[in-house]
């Protein structure tokens, strides 16, 4: 006999009213079971927003599934990429948001004003109210003000040194290997050539937010980002475009090859290669 078969007119009711199932894998299901019971959370545990959230705000998820037929939080999750996805390519998915120069000033100041009142108060604090605090209240006081510190290290003195020191080289070589990355900077620098080398492809597009160089190697297979797309977003960017880029790869050469046109990249170089097979990038380097 077959689940449909087993069902009562009060299951599909619950199925209807919930969109859950009464039955799975052969057996009721305790969904249906706190349903019929009465009970307020019977979502299973899809339902443990209403333990962690006010009632006015369980009223609005509900009236949210409702209206958008978004059952669970994994389907909004997948929703939300999805619009993200879309949005973004509004934009010609660029990685590297031009950001003028009063821009980061602005959002340097905003972080220096935010960081010294966080800081203020919390010092306070402490200096005030010590006799009145515990140490486990002190000890999460002082961890703000060292996540604080921290905070103030990752992004405003970053900021300021784009801002007003720019480094620039000749060469930058994205590639996860570090003993490839330390071979072509010898082999670079021996012929007079400035170079810089990250093992990431977040870290690549770091510092093409504040560098120029005159080429780029890029590796496909990167641990965070396709090469393919840092090439695309590259000759994407106004500021960029102009730059050679030429993939590095372990990869099959009519794979790549597929892939430069759409890429837009100019070249690539297969792995296992020889000194040799780079001298031709000195040609684009003197230029």
């Amino acid at each position: 006999m077959s689940n449909s078969d087993k069902k009562t007119k009060e299951m599909e009711q619950y199925e209807q009213e919930t969109g859950k199932q009464a039955i799975w894998q052969g057996k009721t299901t305790k969904g249906f079971l706190r349903w019929k019971k009465g009970e307020k959370n019977y979502y299973a545990d899809k339902k443990r927003i209403s333990v962690y959230v006010s009632s006015e705000t369980e009223r609005n998820w509900k009236e949210y599934i409702n209206t958008h037929k978004i059952t669970s939080f994994s389907k909004l999750i997948r929703e939300s990429v999805n619009y993200y996805i879309k949005e973004r390519s509004k934009f010609g998915g660029n990685l590297f948001p031009d950001l003028e120069t009063s821009t980061k000033s602005k959002m340097t100041h905003t972080l220096k004003e935010k960081l010294t009142t966080i800081k203020g108060f919390s010092q306070l604090l402490l200096e005030k109210y010590s006799g009145n605090l515990n140490d486990e209240i002190k000890t999460i006081i002082n961890n703000v003000l060292k996540e604080t510190k921290q905070l103030e290290n990752k992004f405003i003195v970053q900021l300021e040194e784009k801002e007003f020191k720019p480094s620039q080289y000749d060469i930058l070589l994205i590639e996860d290997n570090l003993s490839t990355i330390d071979l072509l900077k010898n082999y670079f620098e021996s012929k007079g050539y400035s170079f810089k080398g990250v093992l990431t492809g977040l870290e690549g597009i770091e510092e093409l937010s504040s560098s120029t160089p005159k080429l780029i190697l890029l590796d496909i297979i990167l641990p965070d980002v396709s090469g393919y797309d840092i090439c695309k977003d590259i000759k994407s960017n106004m500021n960029l475009k102009e730059i050679p880029v030429f993939y590095l790869t372990a990869l099959p050469g009519i794979n790549v090859e597929n892939k430069i046109e759409e890429t837009m990249a100019d070249g690539f170089i297969l792995k296992p290669f020889d000194l040799l097979d780079l001298e031709f990038l000195f040609d684009y380097l003197q230029t």
